[in-house]
């Protein structure tokens, strides 16, 4: 079932969006996400990287773009990290995921790899459908949000290219989780660190709950392990537009679960323009 890159993409969604609904829950105090990677790195992490030392190609064209993946991944915790101090997730989220438009840059002009015209068109109309939603919530200080933001796109579009480098030598799904268990870990680190810095701990104040945070141990790594799946099989611009489905479902669920009822008429067309893309890059 998971040698369908539709598939993958459409249980890393279901995933992203559980476990991102499931931090609602949890006081900000408590810093779900720190939980969440050191509940991946507990629970999955080491069967994840003995299956990485056993099954994955190693040489050292592959050793650089894990490097690369753990240090773009680390940017782009930190990148996020910073916009939210600024500003909501509602205007933050939406811009670092309109990355797929610098992923196909990239790709384009340093590996001559070109997409057609529906997958331009489907890519441009996914972004252009994300900068509506974000813009439907401009709250809180945006001049210095949105560039962190921007920051945080950027370094998605280079880990998403690492990554599509990467799977050629990733085999088995095992190797796959465990080469995202590297750059997690390398995340965890360091978001302990300034966390340390800031605070003075590294532990958060609080713990979620057991309910809320093992299934996002679970959900948090696997997830991005089965984006990079589908990347054996699809272009890294259009796995990545095609998980932004997520960002549609949960405003979805924002506006007829939590009522959360403001702007509700250019978020759902916000949506629709998203949902436009995804349907033209389907043509391609």
């Amino acid at each position: 079932m998971l040698n369908s890159a539709y598939v993958a993409i459409a249980l890393s969604v279901l995933m992203h969006v559980a476990w991102n609904l499931l931090a609602r829950h949890v006081d900000s105090r408590c810093n779900y996400f720190w939980w969440g990677l050191l509940a991946h790195l507990l629970m999955l992490g080491p069967w994840a990287l003995w299956r990485l030392f056993q099954d994955a190609h190693w040489n050292s064209h592959f050793i650089v773009v894990m490097l690369i993946t753990a240090v773009a991944n680390s940017f782009y915790f930190l990148a996020l990290r910073k916009a939210y101090h600024y500003a909501p997730v509602a205007i933050v989220y939406p811009i670092a995921r309109s990355s797929p438009i610098l992923i196909a840059l990239w790709a384009w002009l340093f590996f001559d790899q070109a997409i057609n015209v529906y997958g331009i068109l489907g890519i441009t109309i996914n972004a252009i459908g994300l900068w509506i939603l974000a813009d439907s919530s401009m709250k809180g200080d945006t001049a210095h949000a949105i560039p962190w933001a921007m920051v945080a796109a950027l370094a998605t579009s280079i880990y998403s290219l690492s990554d599509k480098f990467a799977v050629s030598y990733l085999p088995t799904f095992g190797a796959q989780l465990g080469f995202i268990t590297v750059g997690y870990a390398t995340s965890f680190v360091i978001i302990s660190l300034i966390q340390y810095r800031e605070t003075h701990r590294i532990v958060p104040q609080c713990r979620p709950k057991l309910i809320y945070l093992l299934p996002g141990g679970l959900f948090i790594g696997t997830a991005y392990a089965l984006v990079v799946r589908a990347m054996l099989e699809l272009p890294a611009s259009y796995v990545v537009t095609y998980t932004n489905s997520g960002i549609v479902l949960a405003t979805i669920f924002s506006i007829w679960i939590f009522n959360e009822r403001e702007e509700k008429v250019r978020r759902l067309m916000a949506s629709v323009v998203i949902c436009m893309g995804l349907i033209l890059l389907g043509f391609e």
